[in-house]
């Protein structure tokens, strides 16, 4: 080859060289998704989403770090957030994780968080393929998606991972996203509140989630928990699946806690 060659190779060589980091961290997998690895998780995309990937980059940004900041610790492993462009694509990766072949997704379920990830329906669609979510409303949105991320965490340090093998603390795990996440606001402490008032309040914690004021309920006992125990003690709650386990970490009872929360809300 002549010297002339040998310079041309040497060039397009460099020139390879300086592009693959630029695109390093962008894999196409299989025929649907396209993923980009990012800090301490990877996205996966359909390729109509491209367009909104770095606006939904700073919701899970803001979102993981509002989790770590709140726990005051960071994830324990790497986990994969997968942005479904259709309701159907969603309900399909439900379907297999939970074993339900005939599932199919009420219209306000948009997503969903386990220990490995995250399925949510591309937020820019919500306004089209879900009820009770618009994507417009940033700070809704952003509540939203910190809730899942939460989820994550706390299914990372969870005896079951998935959420799926826990006794009676539904209200402990949606409890902690919904207060973490900034979803207690004061319409919801005021909802629980006049419930309080209207003696409209279920008898046990584990009826906390249950019914039209679930995320309320269950958000305000964990509040109040975070309250009377402090932050480092409630993160220490995340790895018990059972409500014995909870209840003998804080050396109380269910009645106990009741009652303490009742008196708390009162004089919130």
């Amino acid at each position: 080859m002549s010297k002339k060659g040998n310079m041309k190779k040497q060039s397009l060589l460099l020139l390879i060289i300086l592009i693959v980091p630029i695109f390093s961290s962008l894999t196409i997998v299989g025929e649907k998704w396209i993923s980009e690895k990012q800090n301490g998780y990877t996205i996966f995309y359909d390729s109509k989403d491209k367009k909104d990937i770095l606006e939904y980059k700073v919701y899970f940004e803001n979102g993981k770090k509002s989790v770590t900041d709140f726990l005051k610790n960071s994830y324990s492993s790497e986990f994969n957030i997968y942005i479904h462009p259709t309701r159907a694509s969603l309900d399909s990766s439900w379907q297999k994780d939970w074993n339900m072949p005939e599932f199919k997704s009420q219209c306000w379920m948009v997503a969903s968080g386990i220990a490995d990830k995250l399925d949510i329906i591309s937020p820019k669609k919500w306004d089209s393929l879900a009820c009770e979510h618009t994507y417009s409303n940033t700070i809704k949105t952003q509540n939203l998606i910190t809730h899942e991320l939460i989820h994550v965490f706390h299914g990372q340090q969870n005896k079951s991972p998935d959420f799926s093998d826990v006794d009676r603390i539904d209200w402990f795990v949606e409890g902690l996203a919904t207060y973490a996440s900034g979803q207690c606001d004061s319409i919801r402490i005021l909802e629980v509140k006049k419930a309080l008032l209207d003696n409209k309040i279920p008898e046990s914690l584990n009826e906390f989630w249950t019914g039209n004021l679930k995320y309320g309920l269950s958000g305000t006992v964990v509040m109040y928990l975070d309250n009377k125990y402090g932050r480092e003690k409630l993160t220490s709650l995340l790895k018990y699946n059972t409500i014995k386990e909870l209840l003998n970490s804080l050396d109380t009872t269910e009645s106990e806690i009741m009652n303490g929360w009742k008196k708390y809300m009162k004089e919130l």
